[in-house]
Parts: structure tokens; sequence; C-alpha cells
């Protein structure tokens, strides 16, 4: 597993400011977002296609020489904000399709896509997943041919069971989950017992930490907001212990979208200090399977859920 950045962390800088946050001073380019992972000495990014200004061969060419200087590996990610909108958008569906070609022009071997979103979470589910089941059918055939698994995040729409019943549906090793750690814990949904289900489908992730926003009302989506990993209620060393023990070898991608206020509105320290600690957490598990291996034991014979 490589520690990562998802460019969502900063997309104030990128122009997409909510209404609760403040504009600042300045901008950012995709090439600046590239050299400040460089700079943190990540191991990967995920790109977010709604921050990548042109989708020209010549644009996406010269991305992907930055990748390839900086020695990172990669996520296209499709779909921000909300996707094939619980699966009736058929133009959204052609643009996801379309995506493919880009994602291969920046060399990226997975996509995450998005099926639905918080917008449709109070719509019924169970249509919005047999229409889902009935678009990534077709859509895992052009995966195949591009050689590029795709990765469908929980986006504030569904849980673990009914992303797992979505994967079941499809039942192709092209489409996987891209697991967002804060993302079922916004819908009271234990991102535990989600990974314990969901853990062996995981082509990518959204490591997000959170913590209560006082003063929001509960029923806000940013009522849990996002902190540093490792200072909020996430219990992300277990889901990392997880991934790891179902031989996960994907991106650990820290996401910030709304940053608790007590942070000061500066994700650039909070994504920082998310690096550092998923650093640890990768480095501890790796220690740990060398141990047990150094000791004849089986890489998961321990904290077997």
């Amino acid at each position: 597993m490589k520690t990562a950045i998802d460019s969502y962390c900063y997309h104030r800088f990128f122009g997409e400011v909510y209404p609760q946050q403040p504009t600042p001073a300045k901008r950012m380019t995709l090439e600046d977002f590239l050299r400040r992972a460089h700079e943190l000495d990540v191991g990967g990014v995920s790109l977010e296609s709604c921050f990548i200004p042109r989708m020209d061969t010549e644009y996406l060419a010269r991305i992907r020489g930055l990748l390839d200087e900086y020695s990172l590996e990669r996520v296209f990610a499709w779909g921000h904000p909300d996707g094939l909108e619980g699966g009736t958008n058929q133009n959204a569906y052609s643009e996801m399709i379309r995506c493919f070609e880009s994602a291969r022009s920046v060399g990226a071997s997975v996509m995450r896509v998005v099926g639905s979103s918080l917008k449709f979470r109070h719509q019924p589910h169970g249509p919005q997943i047999e229409r889902l089941t009935r678009m990534f059918r077709e859509a895992v055939k052009v995966a195949e041919e591009y050689g590029i698994r795709m990765a469908v995040e929980n986006h504030i729409d569904f849980n673990a069971d009914e992303m797992l019943r979505l994967l079941t549906d499809v039942n192709s090793p092209w489409l996987g989950i891209n697991f967002d750690t804060g993302n079922f814990l916004r819908l009271l949904d234990d991102p535990i017992k989600g990974m314990v289900k969901l853990a062996p489908h995981v082509y990518a992730t959204h490591i997000k930490d959170l913590k209560v926003q006082k003063g929001v009302p509960a029923d806000e989506w940013y009522f849990f907001s996002c902190t540093p990993v490792g200072e909020g209620l996430v219990d992300n060393s277990r889901l990392v212990q997880l991934l790891a023990d179902a031989g996960y070898h994907g991106l650990l991608a820290v996401e910030i979208d709304f940053l608790h206020p007590d942070y000061d509105n500066n994700e650039d320290q909070a994504v920082a200090r998310s690096v550092a600690e998923l650093k640890r957490l990768a480095d501890s598990t790796k220690a740990e399977k060398k141990s047990a291996a150094d000791a004849g034991l089986r890489p998961d014979a321990f904290n077997i859920p």
C-alpha cells in the first residue's frame, strides 16, 4: 500500500468553494497539485476529472509525464458531484465511458466512478441499485477492453450492504469499490463492519477522518467534518489493517472535503499531517506482517475480524 492524495483535498483552490467556506487568496493548477504531492513524498494521487482543465491528448500526455517524473501511481477519478444520478443520467454514463480514454492517457489502471450521491440518498435505493447494475454490467465490458478497473465510491448514498449488493449483482472483476472511510460514518453505517464485508472488493480508497461540528444540524452532510487522519472518530488504523489482511496493494488516498473549523481552513496542513499518519500506519502494517512472517505465521494470522 502507498500513501496518496486526492486532488479534491484542494477543491477550494481549484475554484469550488462551498457557501460555508471562504474563498482562498490564491488558486492552484493541476501541475501545482502534482508538485505538492511530490514534495510530500507520497506514492500516488487520485485526479478528480472536474479539476483537469483540458482533456486533449497533448495536455494529458504532459500530465502523464509529470506523474512519471514524480513516480506517482494514479487513479483517474470521474463523477463529481452526482455521477450517474442513481442510474437516471444517460449523458453522464456516456461521459463516464469516454473518460476511459482519458484515464488511459494519464496511465491510470483504476478509474473511480460515482453511481449516486447524497442528493439522491432519500430516494428509494432499490430502484437506483437496479438501474446502476444495468449500467455497470455494460460499462465493465468497456473497462475490460481498456484494462482499467472501475471503483465505484460510496458517496454518502448507499450503506455497505447496498454497495456489496451492487458489486455482487454486477459480478465482474472490473468493478470494485472506492472505499471512503468517512462517508459510511456520515450515514451512521459503521465503516469497520463495512470494511469487513467489502475489503476483498476494494480497488481504491478515500481515507477520511471526521468529527462533529458543533452548531451544524445533524442532518447536514458536513455535521461530520474532516480532520487530519488520526485526529477524528474513524478508526483508520483498523481499516488499514483490514485492507492489509485482504491483500490490498492500492493507494491509501487522503481526502478532505469540508475541513472542520478547528483547523482554520488550512487544508494543506491537514493533508501533510494526514500523509504522515498514513505513512506511519502503512509502515506499522509492514512491520507487523514481517514480524509474523519471521515467526512462521501466516500473513493474515492476526487481527482477523
